[in-house]
């Protein structure tokens, strides 16, 4: 079970996310968002990361500019797509990408995948007050269809007393946490981060034995 905390904001909370063994740390470039960084941000922040912490670079209906801005400063290792990009927009940085899709879209899942036939997977998520991730909000797990052809990412109002649960019923590949592991609004509870990381991969064990 692979795990990403997104919404990272500093130096110290990404540290915690590597040392309690996350997979992979998401940096949000969305102006509207309460967890945005810089690319100077961002970058003092992947000083902080082990090497082979995966820094994924969250963007929604950003400019090609700004993508190619980011992608200058930030050492990325994967893109994450929450707006209205095409498969061609998502691509042309020849990065490995995953492709968000709302849990109204879920519905049709099946459709999004073959659009975007090159994404790594497809993280399901809630949206709420013109948010996009990091809303807090659950949705209902049964949009999503089972079994899906290609691999999915859970995420939306995920936390430590959740997860498991989640990842029993839905069986993900991945899951991704930023409000359910937070003190505040894009500041990180390490301790939160642990028992998060601790309870979904306890999940994952138990929903394949």
């Amino acid at each position: 079970m692979q795990v990403k905390i997104c919404g990272i904001t500093n130096a110290s909370d990404a540290r915690a996310a590597a040392e309690a063994g996350a997979d992979a740390i998401g940096l949000v470039f969305f102006p509207g968002s309460k967890r945005a960084v810089t690319p100077e941000q961002a970058a003092a922040i992947c000083e902080a990361l082990p090497p082979l912490v995966t820094v994924t670079a969250l963007f929604v209906n950003a400019e090609a500019g700004d993508v190619e801005a980011v992608l200058r400063s930030v050492p990325v290792n994967l893109l994450q797509w929450h707006g209205a990009e095409t498969p061609e927009f998502c691509e042309q940085w020849d990065l490995p990408y995953i492709r968000a899709v709302t849990a109204e879209a879920a519905l049709s899942l099946e459709d999004v995948m073959v659009r975007y036939p090159k994404a790594r997977g497809f993280l399901i998520d809630a949206v709420a007050d013109g948010q996009f991730g990091g809303t807090g909000h659950t949705f209902d797990w049964n949009v999503i269809p089972s079994p899906c052809s290609r691999p999915i990412i859970l995420a939306g109002g995920l936390n430590p007393a959740n997860v498991a649960d989640a990842v029993i019923r839905v069986r993900p590949a991945a899951v991704d946490v930023s409000t359910g592991v937070e003190r505040g609004p894009g500041i990180k509870d390490p301790a939160k981060i642990r028992q998060f990381i601790r309870a979904a991969r306890a999940a994952a064990e138990v929903s394949t034995s």
